[in-house]
């Protein structure tokens, strides 16, 4: 599935070459969240939001964007096996054109699949209680779908250089 399929829905916006992205686990009670450095070198699980009404909820977006420098979301897109969608992957994309308008931040959807499997896999080795697991997991999530993203774009962008000599 390419870029263009992932992001329709989405008003075409530049995306930033560089500053903070915020990675994005939607949930309809949670909402996992991640950043990376202004380098997108690193990535760090950040916080999981529970939602609370759409006003606190834009307030909330709004000062987070403004507090950690975010120049881009990179939200997690929920995709079958087979490359279908689903009723929660146009729940995603409806949430992300409304965080897009409200912070006025451009936003590029990323293939999740397996990222909360392969989130609870780690915790599970770390040993967690349930609840300090459920506590986590939404925002190493939102970690993990940054982190693949911004490899694909060094990638990306590697092959590319690659590709010059």
């Amino acid at each position: 599935m390419n870029e263009n399929t992932l992001d329709r829905n989405l008003e075409p916006t530049p995306w930033p070459s560089t500053g903070r992205l915020a990675g994005v686990d939607y949930g309809t009670v949670r909402i996992g969240l991640a950043i990376c450095d202004p380098s997108r070198t690193w990535t760090s699980p950040l916080t999981t939001y529970l939602r609370r009404s759409e006003p606190l909820d834009r307030s909330y977006f709004q000062k987070l964007a403004v507090d950690e420098a975010v120049q881009g979301w990179v939200v997690g897109l929920p995709i079958h096996c087979d490359g279908r969608e689903s009723q929660k992957s146009r729940e995603v994309r409806d949430f992300a054109v409304w965080l897009s308008s409200y912070t006025n931040l451009p936003c590029r959807f990323f293939d999740e699949r397996f990222s909360s499997q392969h989130a609870n896999r780690l915790l599970a080795e770390a040993e967690f209680t349930r609840k300090k697991k459920k506590n986590r997991i939404d925002r190493v999530a939102a970690h993990l779908i940054l982190e693949a993203f911004l490899e694909s774009n060094r990638s990306s962008a590697q092959d590319s250089w690659q590709g010059l000599d």
